[in-house]
């Protein structure tokens, strides 16, 4: 009997979010009764500000509930041309902007508008999970370059010199870095803007959603900021997910050159129609309204940060370099590569030794190998000191009992 094929070539290509697997098989563990303590998603645990939902409360009772135009709503639309101004001293037009259900589909809707079948797009590793997934459905070859603990997890001038082809169309990049937590300083991104400027058929995606988030002395710096040479070709991704603690809320957005918006605007006219019109109004609520609620959580996930840095630095064979921004951590662990547990299982990569530390020391945490290097787990810290303190503890038994 033939049975249909429901996959085409274009879904084979790709694999599911792996953060969102780990996190998956935890839940299925704790809800089996098992005491796991995850730190595998990069979700705030925080709810999101009461005023925030009251404003989104109110628009449905006054019957905001419509379709809003693709670029989305005005009043949010000016929400974030007011912000960029306010707090990164980027000027923006209203149609310098575009909307999105999530910084995510601002990525798709990005590749889906601008990619050609071969188009490569430099992708510096560790990078967020599901880049270099979103590059390949549309058409494109990621171009990794790897950037360990030895380089600080940052790109140098000269090997983005040695990346670019003629073929490439995109660099992209994130700082505040997930997974490692790596601020690019103002001279950093300074030096990356003059190799490029050498290359005018590359643009720039500068993914800048966690640019609240600073846990140590390095400041975060916009790259349009740094290298305002490039601002016709430069795409600033942001959200309100991390600072706002809104992640349910699905809405992202970004600023760059009319005629690029404008391709974005028209794929998601065609894909999602429009943002959802109360995450529009709630997250216009957000940008307009106090800031006290980011304050301090931020104070707070600088002092988890902390905790997980000293915590993680004192287990041995663990390498650590304390995050400067997000809510991760990304310790090297090739120490216990080639190791095997009690019943003589070896751990031969890092995905091994994250399922082992899921199903013996009940901590989630995330391969290396998802975030293309390795051998590193990834750590996330949006979560209690209790927790990350009991999670220290499991981690380091369960190192210690490898042999």
């Amino acid at each position: 009997m033939n049975i249909m094929n429901f996959e085409s070539k274009r879904a084979r290509s790709i694999k599911s979010s792996p953060s969102m697997a780990v996190s998956m098989a935890a839940k299925s563990m704790r809800a089996n009764g098992e005491l796991v303590v995850d730190l595998s998603l990069g979700e705030p645990d925080f709810n999101t500000p009461d005023f925030i939902v009251e404003a989104a409360i109110a628009a449905m009772r006054d019957g905001k509930t419509r379709y809003t135009s693709p670029d989305g709503m005005e009043e949010l639309r000016a929400a974030i041309v007011a912000k960029f101004k306010r707090e990164n001293g980027l000027d923006y037009a209203m149609d310098e902007i575009s909307i999105g259900n999530g910084a995510k589909q601002i990525l798709f809707n990005a590749f889906l508008g601008t990619l050609e079948p071969g188009d490569e797009v430099i992708v510096p590793a560790p990078y967020w999970v599901s880049y270099t997934d979103i590059v390949i459905l549309h058409g494109g070859t990621p171009k990794i370059v790897a950037c360990g603990v030895e380089d600080d997890f940052k790109l140098t001038p000269e090997r983005l010199e040695q990346a670019i082809t003629d073929k490439t169309r995109w660099f992209l990049f994130n700082s505040p870095s997930n997974p490692t937590g790596a601020i690019y300083t103002h001279d950093e991104l300074a030096a990356l803007g003059a190799v490029l400027e050498r290359h005018p058929q590359v643009s720039v995606m500068s993914d800048e959603i966690y640019e609240h988030i600073v846990c140590g002395d390095v400041p975060f710096t916009s790259f349009a900021i740094a290298c305002p040479q490039l601002r016709d070709r430069t795409l600033i991704i942001n959200g309100v997910s991390k600072a706002y603690a809104m992640t349910g809320w699905r809405l992202g957005y970004a600023a760059g050159p009319k005629r690029l918006t404008k391709v974005l605007n028209k794929m998601q006219s065609q894909s999602t129609t429009c943002p959802s019109s109360i995450s529009q109004i709630a997250a216009a609520a957000a940008l307009n309204g106090p800031q006290e609620f980011v304050t301090a959580a931020v104070s707070e996930y600088k002092a988890r940060g902390a905790l997980v840095a000293r915590g993680f630095s004192e287990i041995p064979g663990l390498e650590v370099r304390a995050p400067e921004g997000a809510f991760y951590l990304f310790p090297k662990c090739e120490p216990y590569i080639g190791r095997s547990t009690k019943s003589g299982t070896r751990i031969t990569n890092d995905t091994d030794l994250a399922a082992y530390l899921l199903s013996e020391g009940k901590v989630a945490t995330v391969p290396g190998a998802a975030f293309g290097i390795e051998p590193y787990i990834r750590l996330s810290f949006a979560t209690s000191r209790e927790n990350l303190s009991i999670a220290i503890e499991r981690i380091g038994t369960a190192l210690a009992a490898l042999c």
